[in-house]
């Protein structure tokens, strides 16, 4: 169902992937959008290692959930920051593409303990933490992102 990588002397392991995931904070969700057009959207994640899943925040409204209503399909695509080999100016990135179905949450100790994960990868100012979950729980929408499929590939920009 789902293709091979064409250059497969640059797949990484599926354990990088995991890493990379669970340490860059965010990455570009891609839906179907209105009219079949794309839509990417930049988003904060939280990969949890427990159940293999990604996790999102967002409002309760929006081109991202109108789309995820008509086509629960999604792909997520995560870039680390690269690094260089000494001597070289070109920049070696890892990149993970994941592919799988999403959908709201709709639990209310699973939505705390998303937001508090993915606030927990920015800050760990425990009083912002307690002040946003107050004011803004309300409003926000989680999203669940299961993994049917994953790639992962290190590209030289030379």
């Amino acid at each position: 169902m789902f293709r091979e990588m064409r250059r497969i002397k640059q797949q990484i392991p599926n354990g990088e992937c995991m890493e990379i995931l669970e340490n860059e904070p965010r990455g570009v969700l891609s839906v179907l959008g209105d009219d079949g057009y794309p839509y990417g959207v930049p988003l904060d994640h939280w990969y949890s290692k427990s159940d293999g899943k990604l996790y999102f925040h967002c409002a309760k409204e929006g081109h991202k959930l109108d789309a995820i209503a008509g086509c629960d399909k999604v792909s997520y695509c995560v870039m680390d920051k690269g690094y260089r080999k000494e001597g070289e100016w070109a920049l070696n990135i890892r990149s993970v593409i994941v592919f799988g179905r999403i959908r709201e949450v709709t639990d209310d100790e699973k939505k705390k303990e998303i937001c508090t994960c993915l606030c927990r990868k920015f800050t760990d100012d425990e009083a912002y933490l307690e002040k946003e979950m107050k004011n803004s729980f309300s409003r926000v929408c989680c999203l669940e992102l299961e993994i049917e499929h994953m790639t992962g590939k290190l590209v030289n920009e030379a």
